[in-house]
Parts: structure tokens; sequence; C-alpha cells
């Protein structure tokens, strides 16, 4: 069995493949720090899914958090007794690179252009809705192109909190309407409806730039919740960025 990691500032998304079947998934906060700390999460959250330590026998690793690389790392080759894949502009990712300095590319974005472009085709863009707003964009000729990056949903919120003294923390919950009916709907109705008509915006142009239609994606912690509310959408997929990692393993496990 493959297990995949992705470190990220505000979320840990971890994963267990048997073959290409994704057997297990988890959303953490991402706050541990030790090789321990790691490892003792990573058992508990095998045993709930019922799989034994040993039947780990690969795992790759997607961060843009270098201080978590090497615990995580320590962690796998110490509980599970496997060396980590780690994910960079410099491994074969079966895609041609085209930004201009590719080693500035984070491991999630290619990620998720690789993810992508396999279950969906090019010419893409895939947005992932996370600590920042990111969009990835795939030419028609599946290379990586860049994008752009936005702050997030919840970046947004804690500014106001953080800011705005009488403005309160809000949860990222769909209000009934646009017109908000007390403080905390206005919030929620500025954040995910303002991010929505970003998205709708920004979609737009780069596709007036590639000069077509590129398929729209959506994955990350709030991507089901941006779908209902956007209309340049057209596929929806939460864990897109596991299937990218698993995807990325299997082209360099040989190496």
């Amino acid at each position: 069995m493959l297990l995949v990691m992705d470190a990220g500032n505000t979320t840990t998304v971890v994963g267990i493949f048997d073959g290409e079947k994704l057997v297990g998934h988890w959303r953490l906060s991402s706050i541990l720090h030790t090789s321990d700390e790691f490892g003792v999460y990573l058992l508990t959250l095998l045993t709930a899914a019922g799989v034994k330590a040993g039947q780990i026998d690969s795992a790759v690793l997607s961060s843009v958090v270098p201080t978590l690389d090497v615990p995580i790392c320590e962690a796998i080759r110490t509980y599970f007794n496997v060396d980590c894949l780690r994910i960079s502009a410099f491994i074969d990712i079966g895609m041609e690179i085209r930004y201009a300095a590719p080693r500035d590319v984070g491991a999630d974005r290619l990620v998720n252009a690789v993810g992508g472009m396999h279950k969906y085709g090019a010419p893409l863009i895939v947005a992932d809705y996370g600590t920042a707003i990111t969009f990835d964009v795939v030419s028609t000729d599946r290379a990586y192109l860049g994008g752009v990056i936005a702050p997030g949903l919840v970046s947004g919120i804690e500014t106001l909190f953080g800011r705005a003294a009488k403005l309160p923390q809000v949860g990222l919950e769909l209000p009934p309407s646009v017109i908000g009916r007390d403080t905390n709907e206005s919030i929620q109705s500025g954040i995910l409806h303002g991010n929505a008509g970003l998205t709708d915006h920004l979609v737009n142009l780069i596709r007036e730039q590639l000069g077509c239609r590129a398929t729209m994606v959506a994955t990350g912690g709030h991507a089901e919740l941006m779908g209902k509310i956007t209309k340049s959408i057209d596929h929806v997929d939460p864990w897109l960025t596991l299937d990218g990692m698993r995807l990325i393993h299997e082209r360099n496990k040989k190496n």
C-alpha cells in the first residue's frame, strides 16, 4: 500500500492507496512538529482504517512547509521502514514545466496539475482552496504554465478578525442570502461570494488568454462549498491532490 501526505500551512492531508483505490483519507490541522508525533498520529489513522503498518510498502510527500519535510520523512522511515519520495520540480512528474523559475513552484501546485490532467485532460485550470487559493494552468499540449495565487478564505476571515476590533471570527458557512442579516452573515457573504466572484473573473481571464474554454476543476478543503456558488467550476474533486501524488510516485518508483 502507498502512504501519501500533503503538508500545507494550515492542514496536512493523508491518504492510503491500495493500487489505484483510495482506501482512506484524512484532512488534519498542521499542528505536529516532531517525527514521533507524526509517527504516532499516522499509526492511529491507519489503525482506524484497518491497515497495519507492515502493509505500507511505499510513501510520497508533497510539502510547502520545509520545516516539516525532515520530521515527516523520518517518521515514515522509523515507523514504516520505507523511504519517502519527496515531490519537487526536479523529479520526473510527466509534464513539462514552463514556469520561469521551476524550483519556485510549490509541490502541491504541480501535484494538482498532474492529477487534474490525468483525470480531466487538457487544457485545464485547477483551483485549490486552502490557506491560499491557487489557480494552476495546463496548456493544450499538456505543459504546466503557471497560474495565480490569491489569499484563502480562512486567511480573509482571520485578517478581518485580527485587524477590526468589533468584527467576530466566523465559520465558513454559506449564509441564507447575499445580503447578510447580521454581522456574521455579512462576513460570510463577503468572504464566500467575494471569492466566488474572484474565481469566476480569474477563470474567465485565463480562458481568454488561453484562447479556449479550459476545463475548470476545484479541489481542497473548501472546494465543495465554492462549487455551489461559482459559475465557472466544471468539476469538484476534493482529493485530487492525493491522486496526483500517486501518479507521480508510480512514475518514479523504479528510481
